[in-house]
C-alpha cells in the first residue's frame, strides 16, 4: 500500500469517526465466512457500519481526530475491527446477542457518550446505557408524575375534594 493509498484510508476513518458519535474497537478473528456474513448482516439490520481496518492506520485516523487516548492505543493489537454506530448501546446488545452463538467478537474497547471503556469485561455496562433521549424521557417522566397524582387525585370523588378544598381556605381566611 503506497503513502497515497494509505492517506486516503486514514481520511476515510476520521471521517467515520467524524460522522458517528459513538464506536466500538472489537476482535472479530477466527469468524469463519458464514459466522462474518451473519455478523456483518446483523449490523446492517442495526445500522451499524462494521469496518476492519489496520491497527496503525486505526490509530493514526485517532490522532488526527483527537481520540487517540493512550488506553485506547494499547488495545490496538492483533486483529481489529471497528463498529460505527449512532446509537451508543446498539454495537454492545449486537455483541452480546451474537455471542450467544460463538465466542467472538471480543470488545477491546468503546467510546460511548464521550466515555472511553476498556476490556471486554465492560460488555455489560455499555449493554445497560441509556441514550441522550431516554434520559429525558425518564427526567420529563420523573417531572410529570406529581402532577399527574394531583390531577388524578382530584379527578376521584372530585365534588367532594373540591368543596372540601374550598371549605378549608375560606376557614383559614376567616
Amino acid at each position: 500500500m503506497t503513502r497515497e493509498e494509505k492517506a486516503i484510508v486514514i481520511d476515510n476513518i476520521a471521517a467515520q469517526l467524524n460522522e458517528y458519535p459513538h464506536f466500538y474497537v472489537t476482535d472479530i478473528e477466527a469468524l469463519n465466512a458464514e459466522q462474518t456474513a451473519a455478523l456483518r448482516r446483523k449490523c446492517f439490520e442495526n445500522d451499524i457500519k462494521l469496518v476492519v481496518v489496520k491497527n496503525t492506520l486505526l490509530g493514526k485516523a485517532l490522532e488526527k481526530v483527537d481520540k487517540a487516548d493512550a488506553d485506547l492505543l494499547k488495545v490496538l493489537e492483533g486483529p481489529t475491527s471497528v463498529m460505527f454506530a449512532n446509537t451508543g448501546k446498539a454495537p454492545a446488545v449486537l455483541i452480546k446477542e451474537f455471542r450467544k452463538k460463538c465466542d467472538k467478537p471480543v470488545l477491546k474497547a468503546a467510546n460511548v457518550e464521550g466515555c472511553l471503556y476498556v476490556g471486554d469485561d465492560q460488555l455489560e455496562a455499555l449493554c445497560n446505557i441509556k441514550s441522550r433521549e431516554e434520559l429525558i424521557g425518564d427526567i420529563v417522566a420523573l417531572l410529570q408524575s406529581p402532577a399527574k397524582n394531583v390531577i388524578s387525585a382530584l379527578r376521584a370523588n372530585a365534588g367532594e375534594k373540591i368543596a372540601g378544598l374550598v371549605k378549608t381556605l375560606e376557614e383559614r381566611n376567616n
